[in-house]
Formats: C-alpha cells, sequence, structure tokens
C-alpha cells in the first residue's frame, strides 16, 4: 500500500516539474510590460540630469541636493546604473 501512494506522489512531482517548466517557459518568450522601456530609459535620463545639474550649478547653488554636496554625483550614477542594470531584461 505504501509502494503506490510513493508512484501516485512521484507522478505528480513529476507532472508538477513539467508545468513548472512550460510556464518558465512562456515567461521567458513573453514581452515586457509596456511601462518597462519608459522607466528604464527615465532612470537614465534622470542620471544624467541629475549629474548635469550639478556640475552646471556647483559655484553657486549646488543642486539638486545641495547638503549631500559631491554626493549628488554618486546619486546620478547611481539612476544610471539602475536603468543599465534593467537593460538584460529588456526585449
Amino acid at each position: 500500500m505504501a509502494a503506490a501512494g510513493k508512484n501516485v506522489s512521484k507522478r505528480k512531482s513529476a507532472e508538477l516539474d513539467k508545468n513548472r517548466a512550460e510556464l518558465a517557459a512562456a515567461r521567458k518568450e513573453a514581452p515586457n510590460p509596456v511601462w518597462f522601456k519608459p522607466v528604464m530609459f527615465g532612470f537614465m535620463l534622470l542620471g544624467l540630469i541629475w549629474i548635469v545639474l550639478y556640475y552646471i550649478t556647483s559655484a553657486n547653488l549646488q543642486l539638486p541636493v545641495p547638503v549631500l554636496g559631491q554626493a549628488n554625483i554618486f546619486v546620478g550614477f547611481g539612476l544610471v546604473l539602475v536603468g543599465f542594470l534593467m537593460t538584460p531584461w529588456w526585449k
């Protein structure tokens, strides 16, 4: 009786693995959501604008965040980096 139960669970496990593999393949082929490209390029552009704005105003105001000072450069590069890290998933 115990052997029969093991066979059933093995069959169910194999079916579940097959279903998971099919779902994973379908997800790989699915296109990106509509918002993906604008967000990716938005991060890149926002980072670039952040850095340029800091360099333009560094003599007087040190915008965008005066308290950060030169750390504004790191914030800008961080935003650009987030955009570039999104590029491998762009389809």
